[in-house]
């Protein structure tokens, strides 16, 4: 049974490879070019470095998938949203893992004072994601068409959000 734990400086090998699948073979990221070990590294430390959440689920020693927030903007007023991103293996989807990173991901960045959880989905036809966030409770608030090319072709980016805790229902503390 796989499990939901912090990221370790020793996942970012196999996170790195996830992604990079993604990257040559996906749209659900608009990246061209898969970035190194040492880039993704360097994010994940960023991640950890603003006191946000970065997981990944593992299963007998395996990665099978990552999941990590980062502000969704970088201007102060925004620091109370967040944009989530999550990366599965591709030999791990339909499993489950996407709901549980995406679950455990929304209960640390809460704990951590985020009120608002973005989804920037790329491709509208990406039904995995948009499916995995719906089902936890996001809605979808927009869709930015045509915004990205590759793979010869123009896509969709799909925006969801979820309030966290008391969302906007007070203010901050």
């Amino acid at each position: 049974m796989p499990s939901i734990r912090t990221s370790l400086e020793s996942d970012v090998p196999a996170i790195a490879a996830i992604y990079t699948h993604h990257v040559l073979h996906g749209t659900g990221t608009f990246e061209i070019d898969p970035p190194s070990s040492q880039d993704m590294a360097a994010r994940r430390a960023d991640v950890l470095a603003k006191g946000l959440p970065y997981l990944v689920a593992e299963e007998d020693g395996r990665v099978l998938g990552f999941a990590y927030c980062n502000w969704f903007k970088p201007r102060p007023a925004y620091r109370f949203s967040a944009e989530d991103s999550i990366y599965l293996a591709p030999d791990a989807a339909g499993r489950g893992l996407g709901r549980q990173l995406l679950t455990a991901l929304a209960e640390q960045a809460q704990a951590r004072g985020v009120r608002k959880l973005i989804a920037v989905i790329g491709d509208s036809a990406n039904a995995g994601s948009i499916g995995v966030h719906r089902a936890l409770g996001f809605e979808q608030v927009g869709v930015i068409r045509s915004c990205g090319w590759k793979f010869e072709r123009w896509l969709d980016i799909v925006l969801m959000e979820k309030a966290l805790g008391a969302g906007d229902s007070q203010p901050p503390v």
